[in-house]
């Protein structure tokens, strides 16, 4: 049985990084094909071929990012990486709680250093020839302090909790983590740009004048209550352009990056803005919370049944993370370790299902925007917006099924085109 399980944990893994492979030169096989004819007239030769240098550029580094990661992940497992952690942590803390932060941690910072390199050659090299990276050397470690401070607080605290939980009331543990990690959260949802973005960016009302006073005569007309639109400094990382609708009842909010204010027209914005509301009045937000608790359930259950405390399945299962066959109880954090790589296949089916659903919602969102006779100012503002950061003008169908939250710019365009006749 511990050699069956070790060889499933070997193929899942193999099956997901082969797979995530296969998509991937599939839509390298798309680079070169010839821009459809609807859209020619808005990309020059020039930008056709900008496009596509960095399409190869960041298709090669994934492969060796990626390569790099799975491999060191094998070599870890295979040669006892999580047994050798586990058994330091066991001889530091007794307590289960401070083994499991000192487990992830160790993890965590580990993996964090490796990919540390990678990270920076992104921004600094290949996002940089290209003209996107507007980071300073400083604004980018900051960024990792700030980000490896606020995952060791709240992913620490969660972690804490969880298996808090997992001792106390082991029978109980899936549901009332659920109830806990759903009300954090909602929280979150309503919250997040008020607590977290302030701690990365800057985000100032929009100031009075000919964009403010067409963004307050769209949200009457569409009869959306909007209190406050924000603009973001996200021209202090990208030159890319963004804009998002975020927080639910009073807490909710538009939020605008400033580099979307320098590259499209006032109409062109109000377009954007009414996709976004569009996505608040065909309650996208309410069912992606609703959908994204019932996932969070489901893993929770899942999980209960794979590491009840001492269960022989909990047991082998930390044997084979461990690599270690002397093991005499089991160990929350091990456990977790083997749960995710069993679990791999149920979150690629539900990621897949979810980007279908999403994809759909877009469609919609961009509906609301043409039906209040913004279609065509959508269209342009999803061409400009494509054309300057130089995304995949023709993915592979395979590869947007699986990866694509939101539907290329040409099925967009066209959607639209249609029904505008």
């Amino acid at each position: 049985m511990y050699e069956d399980l070790t060889w499933l944990f070997l193929g899942l893994l193999i099956f997901g990084f082969i797979t995530e492979k296969i998509l991937e030169f599939l839509n390298a096989s798309y680079y070169s094909k010839a821009i459809p004819d609807i859209l020619k007239d808005f990309f020059s030769e020039d930008n056709q071929m900008k496009n596509l240098n960095y399409k190869k550029e960041k298709f090669n580094y994934s492969l060796i990012n990626s390569g790099f990661s799975f491999l060191l992940t094998l070599v870890f497992w295979f040669f006892g990486g999580f047994g050798w952690l586990g058994a330091e942590v066991n001889l530091v803390f007794e307590s289960e709680i401070l083994r499991s932060l000192l487990f992830f941690g160790g993890i965590g910072l580990f993996s964090s250093l490796l990919s540390l390199p990678f990270t920076w050659y992104y921004h600094f090299v290949l996002e940089d020839k290209y003209g996107f990276n507007k980071m300073t050397q400083k604004t980018f470690w900051l960024d990792q302090i700030k980000g490896s401070l606020l995952a060791i607080v709240l992913g620490g605290g969660i972690i804490a909790l969880v298996v808090w939980v997992y001792e106390s009331v082991p029978q109980d543990f899936w549901w009332i983590v659920w109830s806990i990690l759903s009300v954090f959260m909602i929280f979150m949802t309503a919250f997040y740009a008020r607590l977290i973005v302030p701690l990365f960016n800057k985000q100032t009302e929009l100031e009075e004048g000919e964009l403010k006073e067409s963004i307050e005569k769209m949200a009457i007309q569409l009869g959306f209550q909007l209190d406050h639109v924000y603009v973001m400094d996200g021209s202090k990382r990208s030159s890319k352009a963004n804009a998002y609708f975020t927080g639910l009842g009073k807490q909710k909010r538009i939020v605008l990056y400033d580099t979307l204010i320098n590259d499209l027209e006032v109409n062109e914005i109000i377009a954007v803005l009414a996709h976004e509301i569009g996505h608040y009045k065909r309650k996208h937000t309410l069912s992606n919370i609703i959908l994204g608790l019932a996932q969070t359930g489901l893993m929770l259950y899942v999980l209960s049944l794979f590491i009840a405390p001492d269960s022989a399945v909990s047991l082998l299962l930390n044997q084979v993370v461990a690599q270690d066959l002397q093991l005499s109880s089991s160990h929350f954090y091990l456990g977790l370790i083997g749960f995710s790589i069993l679990y791999s296949p149920i979150s690629m089916l539900l990621g897949i299902l979810m980007n279908i659903l999403s994809r759909k919602f877009e469609y919609q969102a961009d509906d609301f925007a043409r039906e209040h006779d913004l279609g065509q100012d959508l269209q342009m503002s999803l061409i400009k917006l494509s054309k300057n950061s130089l995304s995949n003008l023709q993915p592979h169908p395979a590869y947007v099924f699986v990866n694509y939250s939101h539907p290329p710019l040409i099925d967009r365009y066209q959607a639209l085109e249609k029904n505008l006749l």
